[in-house]
Order: C-alpha cells, then structure tokens, then sequence
C-alpha cells in the first residue's frame, strides 16, 4: 500500500499505529461530514502493512470519530496489536470470524452488525455504549478476560439478536443497561466470572427474550434492579457457583411462562423477591437453591395458570411472603423447602403441597389456621400434606396441634368414601374423634351410665329366679348393659320389660358401637395413620 494513495486521516494514522497514539480527526467544518477511513487500509494496516515500530514502541489502533467505508474483514486473522476504536461508524458489519486479537475495544461505535464467531480474545473484548443495526454474533467465542456489553442497543427483532452459543469468558460478562430487540441466546455459555444483567432490557414480544441455557456462571447472575423484559427467559440448566438474583426486576410474557428455570443449581441464595414483577408464570421445577430461595415481596400474576411452580425444588430455605397473594396456583410437589417462611395474608388461592417437605414453619400459627392454609389445595384428598404439617407440630412438641391436624387428614379422606364407609366414618367421628380424641368414648359412657342408671332406679327390671337374684344395683346393671367384656351378673340376673327393654338394647349396642371404634381409632392414632 502505497503512501500517496491513502487519505488525510488514513496517512495520520499510518504514522500514529507504530507507536499506538490515539488519532481523533475533526470534520473538515462544524457540520461537515465525518472524515472517512477505508476498512481495507485498517485490514491491512493490522495485518502488517503499516511501518515497523521502533525501540520501545508498541504498535496499537486507536481511532476516534469516524466512519468506516467498506466491509472490515479480519476472518482467521492475528491481530497482534490491540484495537481501540470509538465514536466511529461503520457502512458494513465487520467480519471478525476466527480472528485473534491482544485486545478489542469498540466504544459508542454504530455497527450494521458484528460477526464474531469463534473469535479469540486474549484480554478484554469491550463493546460498550455501541448501537448495532443487526445481530451480534459471538458463537464459540472466547475471551480471556470480561467481555463488556454495557449501555449497548442491538435492534434485530424477530431473529437471534445476539447470538453467542457455548461463549467463554474468562472473567464478567457485563451487559448493564443492554438493550437487545429479539433472541439473546446464550447458550452453554461458560462466564468465569460475575454474569451481570443490572439494568438490561430484553425484548422479544411473544418469543424468547433470553435464552441461557445450561450456562454456567463462576460467580453471580444477575438480573437487579432494574432489569426489564418481554418474552420469556429461559435459564434451565444454569449452574450458579455464587447467588442468582431478581431484586426490582419486571419480567413480562402474558398468558405463559415468564421465567422457565429448571433443574437450576444454586450454590448459595437466589432472590427472587424485593421488588420483582413477574407477568406470566414463574418455573422453578427441579432447581436447587444451596441456602435461601426468597420471594419475598414479590409479585407474581398468571391466574390462567400455575402460576408459581416448584416441584421438585429444594432448598434449605423458603420464603413465600410475597408483595400480596400471588394470582395463580402454586404448586410445590414433591419440593423440599427446608425452613418455611409464609404468611397468612399472602397464601396464594391455588395450592399444591403433593409429597411437599419442610423441616419447620417458621410463622408460629394454631393448627386451624394451618388446615386453612392446606384447604387451598386444588388436588382433592391427598394424605401426606397432613402427615407433614402434624409432623412439623409434632417437633415442636405441640401433640395436641398434630391430632387436630390428623383428625382433620381423616374427615378429608370420609369425603371421598362411598356413603356406607361414609357413614361408619360419622360414627367414629362422633364417638371418639377417630381415635385422636378419646376422651369422647368416655364422655358418651358416662352420659349413658347416667341415663341407664336413672332410668333403671326409677324402673327396675325384675329378677329372673326370685330368691336367687342378688341385689339390684342400677349402676352395675346399666355397666353390665355397656361393657361389652366385663360382667357384673346384673345382666344375666334381671330381665327389663317395656321401655326398659328397649333402653337396655340400646346401652348394649352403644356399649359395643363404642368398643369398637375406640379400638380402631386408638390403633389408627398409635400408627399415626
């Protein structure tokens, strides 16, 4: 290339690249156009073609406001020298597929696109304050150190916007107040670092607004405060070596899912509260949380649907206080939520708690106001929610609190019996309180023995052999009537007549009515059935 040929910028920066100064030209006049340079002369000036550096100088482009004519194209390049420019704007997307580079700097740059697959970085690769007219492509790209999307716009709706499968970061990914119109994908990204997305806004109405699958994050992911999008974010598969976070953050998908993360792996808290908006459905299934898994003050809506979804979750801790009740059903199948955190104010209207664990409730309510909270279940009778919820009053030593609990588990289960089973669960029920209250049988036998034996003194049965009856005794004779093992001889001895007659087959078979439910009831409350 040959100097006279190249233009008044060009020529400068031919004899600043050697020694790495700055070239920032100014329009010919206030208004003028921006000077131009040919991407051609930069291929070729980074390639190798400019001057060789002298003793001690280090060669570097960096270039400020101008615009770049023609296609950069730098594929399966080296780039020894780092590349630093800003303010400039270029006619064509730069093709930067393969290359490698010390250093890549593009800084309040307006781009029609970048095509960086398979790029290699060895430091930082910095695309800050850009705005892009196409997709940024950054397919199996990997740099060293942080890649920096901070205050950028990219605008492609309807396609991948920013497609960056299998990335390699060997520090932050930083992408604060970005700004993407259509898919970011990201998937089987691996950061190495801190995954920031503070302040972004992703949208891709009735689509995927991210899509981070199997990522994995060596320290914080982030999406607070302030981070916005529409269309849903798909983090399945993530692992998070530190804390993921939504503090103050609005995810909107109307009518579907909002947030589908499942089989996540957390290693410490993930904060899905503080101030979080969700329009749409929140999918946690499978994921799981090292310490805390928080919604507290969170809103979520999505009343065509589940609205918050945890089945299989575990974590050592849970905390479901949201903002208000969220509209929709939660389902929290089979999940282990350590350390429950609720509030009665908040507890969604749907509820699901199939096989659900806790260690402990940590709100200290009455065991009604706990069987409030199981009677939201939308899946019918199901007898291990009880069992769980006694078993937690149980820990605390309130016995009596887990027998409501059961007592309450057995009407549950009577309503979905046949009439006939039904009517023998009333019974037991009435009697003994299905064995969780015993003290019944004896109030019944004491109401009993005092009607019997009233009524008896007043109208005493005659004997059956005069002369070898013993005594009559109104008490013994009503207990012998009652107890359907123990004799007294007073049954055997005197024969009632009239009502007496009828009042005696009465206490026999409430004797007997009596017998046996408080034998299957005590039996079902020692198994703790």
């Amino acid at each position: 290339m040959r100097l006279e040929e190249l233009g008044t910028t060009e020529r400068q920066l031919w004899h600043s690249y050697a020694r790495g100064h700055r070239v920032a030209p100014r329009p010919a006049t206030p208004r003028g156009p921006r000077p131009s340079v040919r991407a051609e002369f930069l291929a070729a000036l980074l390639l190798g073609a400019g001057p060789e550096p002298g003793p001690g100088e280090r060669p570097a482009l960096r270039l400020d406001g101008v615009s770049v004519t023609g296609t950069l194209d730098l594929e399966f390049a080296e780039v020894i020298a780092p590349v630093a420019l800003t303010d400039c704007h270029f006619d064509e997307a730069p093709l930067l597929r393969g290359a490698q580079f010390r250093e890549l700097v593009l800084s309040d740059c307006v781009l029609p696109g970048l095509s960086a697959d398979t790029v290699e970085v060895r430091g930082r690769m910095v695309l800050s304050h850009c705005r892009l007219s196409g997709p940024l492509v950054l397919t199996r790209a990997e740099i060293h150190s942080d890649l920096d999307l901070r205050r950028t716009v990219i605008t492609a709706p309807g396609r991948d916007a920013v497609r960056a499968v299998r990335l390699s970061t060997g520090g932050d990914l930083l992408c604060t107040g970005l700004t993407v119109h259509g898919l970011t994908r990201v998937t089987g990204a691996v950061v190495a670092g801190e995954f920031d997305l503070e302040g972004a806004h992703l949208s891709n109405p009735g689509g995927t607004a991210l899509d981070a699958y199997h990522v994995h994050v060596t320290e914080d992911f982030t999406f607070h405060p302030g981070f916005r999008s529409e269309g849903r974010l798909i983090l399945s598969g993530a692992q998070v070596a530190a804390a993921l976070g939504f503090c103050g953050a609005r995810l909107s998908n109307p009518g579907d899912i909002a947030l589908e993360a499942v089989d996540v792996t957390v290693h410490r808290n993930a904060d899905l509260g503080l101030g979080l908006t969700v329009e749409g459905g929140v999918q946690l299934d499978g994921t799981r949380v090292g310490t805390l898994l928080s919604f507290r003050d969170a809103t979520v809506d999505h009343p065509s649907g589940t609205a918050l979804s945890l089945r299989l979750v575990q974590a050592r801790e849970t905390d479901l206080r949201t903002r208000r009740p969220i509209d929709g059903t939660v389902d929290a199948g089979n999940a282990q939520l350590g350390v429950l955190h609720d509030a009665p104010d908040t507890w969604p209207t749907g509820l699901r708690l199939a096989h659900t664990a806790y260690d402990a409730l940590a709100t200290p309510l009455t065991a009604g106001e706990r069987l409030a909270w199981l009677r939201r279940g939308t899946e019918g009778y199901v007898p291990q929610p009880y069992e769980q919820l006694a078993a937690a009053y149980r820990s605390l030593g309130h016995e009596d609190e887990a027998r409501t609990v059961l007592l309450a588990k057995q009407r549950h289960r009577r309503s979905a019996l046949p009439a006939h089973a039904r009517l023998w669960g009333y019974v037991q029920d009435a009697t003994v309180g299905y064995g969780y209250r015993p003290a019944r049988a004896a109030l019944w036998i004491i109401a009993l023995l005092a009607l019997g034996a009233s009524f008896f003194s007043a109208h005493p049965p005659a004997p059956l052999e005069a002369g070898k009856a013993p005594p009559f005794s109104p008490v013994f004779y009503a207990l012998d009537l009652l107890l359907p093992v123990i004799g007294f001889g007073q049954k055997a001895a005197f024969a009632p007549h009239g009502g007496g007659q009828l009042l005696a087959h009465t206490l026999t078979v409430a004797g007997w009515i009596l017998a046996t439910t408080l034998t299957a009831g005590v039996s079902r409350a020692l198994s703790r059935q």
